[in-house]
């Protein structure tokens, strides 16, 4: 019967659990988007905890009993607890007042691997102690706990999991504080402007990169001799056999003060690697992209000349951080 029981509270969705989630999505996307929030009385929220309940609740049995009783200690210890409370109120909500919120700009991911989010907190007064910042849409648990100097700055990060590839928006951040005494929670929801690259998850394990192909120039230097003929040449290194010196220029480059040419016999081909599209035939559009992306990485760590094709687009062959980043954003951003 409770195994019934709980199928059929997993099915049934939760009326107020909707109303909560409808509500918060509403009430957030009227809050403005910015990488630079100040918190101020308008925007920090506060409300007591449950041990702050805890606390009201004992309080209001201290004092029916010292009504009661006619105790002066009583009354004493009771509206003495009480102050405590109030001026506990007014520090965890100063706290976050006037804190400046700040978020770098954050790196590029592959899709399923977590986005570091790195936020500077600035206090331009004050030191603030127990400051945490979470994900607005992840538990409390994942909060993560940083203290600002008086006048400085502090550095803290949070993280988030994009699912797919694209440009996501960052989601909403939560910035909370219960100090000192754990009986209010002052928080604040920021919806930074940022967002975030977000490549193809990479095929695991990767298929093997397919053939390179010669290509011909490369290095090497094409000039004209008397006769007409276009060669490849080179300057003269110590240790060329004499066959190889150019001798029909010679003696002009020792009367002008040029350098010596020597003949270049090694074979002027490029070895260039492409990634295409076609070559992923059979596959679905994302786990073809998946292989792209994880043949891109992997013609990246050779150091191969790669280029990338993909319908309607093109990328000549280059090699490294450059090319990389341009393949990797081509492929994230491909519809």
């Amino acid at each position: 019967m409770s195994s019934t029981l709980r199928q059929w509270t997993a099915w049934w969705p939760n009326p107020a659990a909707g109303v909560r989630k409808h509500f918060r999505a509403w009430w957030q996307s009227r809050l403005p988007r910015t990488d630079t929030l100040l918190l101020t009385q308008r925007n920090v929220y506060i409300l007591p905890t449950r041990a702050g309940l805890m606390f009201g609740l004992t309080l209001m049995v201290l004092l029916v009993a010292s009504i009661n009783y006619q105790l002066n200690l009583g009354y004493v210890l009771t509206f003495l607890l009480a102050g405590s409370g109030i001026v506990s109120m007014h520090v965890t909500h100063n706290t976050l007042r006037g804190l400046t919120l700040h978020l770098r700009p954050p790196a590029a991911v592959f899709a399923g691997s977590p986005a570091l989010l790195d936020i500077t907190l600035t206090s331009p007064g004050k030191a603030r102690y127990g400051i945490g910042l979470r994900m607005e849409s992840t538990p409390a648990a994942t909060l993560s706990w940083t203290d600002v100097p008086e006048g400085g700055q502090a550095h803290a990060q949070v993280s988030f999991v994009p699912d797919m590839r694209g440009r996501h928006t960052v989601p909403a951040i939560s910035a909370e504080t219960r100090f000192p005494l754990g009986l209010f929670r002052a928080w604040s929801v920021w919806r930074p402007e940022a967002q975030v690259l977000v490549y193809p998850r990479p095929e695991q394990p990767a298929a093997p990169l397919p053939p390179a192909h010669a290509t011909p120039g490369g290095p090497t230097a094409r000039r004209s001799t008397d006769g007409g003929e276009i060669e490849g040449v080179r300057g003269y290194k110590r240790g060329d056999p004499l066959k190889l010196v150019v001798w029909k220029k010679a003696a002009r480059s020792l009367e002008t003060g040029g350098e010596l040419v020597s003949r270049d016999t090694s074979a002027s081909v490029q070895q260039q690697l492409w990634l295409d599209w076609q070559h992923c035939a059979g596959l679905a559009p994302e786990d073809r992209l998946s292989r792209l992306a994880a043949w891109v990485l992997a013609a990246d760590r050779a150091g191969a000349d790669h280029g990338l094709r993909l319908p309607g687009t093109e990328i000549v062959p280059g090699h490294g951080d450059a090319q990389r980043k341009r393949c990797l954003e081509v492929l994230a951003l491909w519809q």
